[in-house]
């Protein structure tokens, strides 16, 4: 385990998030999680993914970032950072921070003693999801976007999905992820 870092193989996904949002926030660098990573902290007895993805929601300075997750533990490899001492790795795909071709303006912030989490809000993990799902034909995905779903049934804007599933034609397929939520 890094002593700096609190890192080691046991540590959950959940915990690595924070860990690393809190410290690259703490570098000047503002990152926001996504992805399969993001449906894990709302839905983890659902979905456990074995990488993070971060966004970095403002442009900021890559060395800093760098120094900063070198003194977590992580090195590159490749176009991803992994660490010794866990099997999660970390990846910064390309901004903005976008699901579908809506631009994401806005986070969900959790607080966990002195860490946080800035993290796509529910809705938006829903729709990030299920773009897996309208684009690719992924089951997996729509599988994670109603598990978010009913995780968090009262964060969770339907109307909302159901709009933006009509903006990119796929009113069908919000009505198969409907009706797989129940």
């Amino acid at each position: 385990m890094s002593r700096t870092s609190g890192i080691s193989a046991k540590t959950s996904l959940r915990q690595v998030a924070f860990i690393v949002c809190t410290a690259l926030d703490g570098a000047g660098v503002q990152v926001v999680l996504t992805g399969g990573s993001a449906a894990t902290v709302y839905a983890p007895a659902a979905y456990q993914s074995r990488d993070l993805d971060f966004v970095i929601a403002f442009q900021s300075k890559g060395a800093m970032a760098n120094r900063a997750l070198e003194r977590l533990g992580y090195h590159v490899q490749g176009n991803i950072y992994v660490h010794d001492a866990s099997d999660l790795t970390l990846d910064f795909p390309p901004g903005p921070l976008t699901v579908g071709g809506d631009q994401v303006k806005d986070w969900d912030r959790l607080v966990d003693g002195r860490r946080h989490l800035n993290i796509l809000k529910p809705t938006d993990v829903c729709r990030d999801r299920l773009a897996g799902f309208l684009f690719w034909n992924d089951r997996g995905s729509l599988e994670q976007a109603v598990a978010v779903a009913r995780a968090q049934q009262d964060r969770v804007d339907l109307d909302s999905i159901r709009t933006w599933c009509a903006r990119e034609r796929a009113e069908e397929k919000f009505l198969q992820f409907r009706r797989q939520l129940g």
